[in-house]
């Protein structure tokens, strides 16, 4: 039988980025997340090789009162016992975000409590915090997801410093991108990971580009283009296509590896914090982790099932936000959205 609260304390968070739909309920009191739930759209855009950003808003508003209503079961709480709502605001999908947006806005009014926009870059950077033994403030991220690619120095919830990130496609993006041109089905990334895992690096000569420019900066257009060239020589069958893409794979890592390390050595610091879908690839995590405990620094992870979007990473930066002070609740209701924001324009 559940026992009535004197006051609402729990935190909602609410994610519709892109294709997955996630809710999450996190406790600040008990500083733990009482329970999430995701809806991944994967089957649905397969179909079409990538994601359709129209069905992907349409999907987001058959799966989010019924995601959270599992949510809350699964906490044991009710409606009631929520002070305040968090969502993503941008960057992701206009629509998509629209959704989430407009559902999270709207359940706030209907509760009379603060509803709060969130970065969703910020969710994911967070999202090692999770863990039971999560890092300690300050450290350097490497944030790879989706479109992003990034290096930032991080003070403490709000104060993030950015170091460098890629010029043209992100880490994600390379990663579907070769995919695709090796025949591989969506979602590419992971799908070139299970096939890289069969091959053997090196029996290809990739570029890893900018690994000595003397910046933080990253460009992972020109290694796609020169993996099509690699599939276009004379002699070069599918059965090379393992090894193609370990060699893919490796370029991809010894990139991220080195100017982490670099960003480490510039920042003086020895926490390296690692967020987004590409942290969830094995080899970057082998690698990174070989690399820090060498140089008597560690790596953070976020557990796997919080690498792709989800509720509970939103759910935990409104929190952190909420108890330092550095949330703002939309007046009346109003509320917009960004597609396209830089996570140090979200600084506290």
């Amino acid at each position: 039988m559940n026992t009535p609260q004197l006051a609402p304390q729990l935190v909602l968070g609410v994610e519709t980025s892109c294709d997955e739909t996630g809710i999450g309920l996190y406790d600040p009191r008990q500083g733990r997340l009482l329970a999430h739930r995701v809806f991944s759209q994967i089957d649905m855009h397969a179909a079409y090789g990538g994601v359709v950003p129209e069905l992907a808003s349409r999907d987001h508003i058959r799966r989010l009162v019924p995601l959270l209503r599992e949510t809350l079961a699964a906490a044991d709480a009710r409606l009631q016992d929520v002070a305040v709502i968090g969502y993503t605001t941008g960057p992701g999908l206009a629509g998509a975000l629209l959704v989430g947006a407009s559902f999270a806005e709207a359940l706030a009014l209907s509760l009379g409590v603060p509803a709060i926009p969130v970065h969703h870059l910020e969710g994911h950077l967070l999202s090692p915090l999770l863990a039971s033994d999560p890092p300690e403030f300050p450290f350097v991220a490497l944030l790879v997801s989706g479109g992003h690619t990034q290096l930032m120095q991080v003070t403490g919830v709000g104060e993030y410093a950015l170091l460098g990130e890629s010029v043209d496609d992100a880490a994600g993006e390379a990663f579907d991108k070769t995919a695709k041109l090796l025949g591989l089905p969506y979602p590419g990334g992971p799908a070139l990971a299970r096939l890289a895992a069969q091959g053997q690096a090196g029996r290809f000569k990739l570029p890893r580009p900018m690994l000595h420019s003397g910046d933080l900066q990253f460009s992972f257009s020109g290694l796609k283009t020169a993996v099509l060239t690699a599939t276009q020589q004379e002699g070069y069958g599918a059965e090379q296509a393992a090894d193609l893409a370990a060699e893919f794979q490796q370029a991809v890592v010894d990139v991220l590896c080195a100017k982490a390390l670099a960003a480490l050595k510039q920042s003086g610091l020895k926490s390296l914090v690692v967020a987004g879908g590409v942290g969830a690839n094995q080899c970057l995590r082998a690698q990174l982790g070989q690399a820090l405990a060498r140089r008597g620094g560690r790596v953070y992870f976020p557990e796997l099932e919080f690498c792709s979007d989800n509720g509970a990473m939103i759910a935990l930066a409104t929190a952190m936000r909420w108890q330092r002070g550095l949330a703002s609740s939309t007046p009346g209701g109003a509320f917009a959205i960004r597609p396209r924001w830089p996570l140090d324009q979200a600084a506290g």
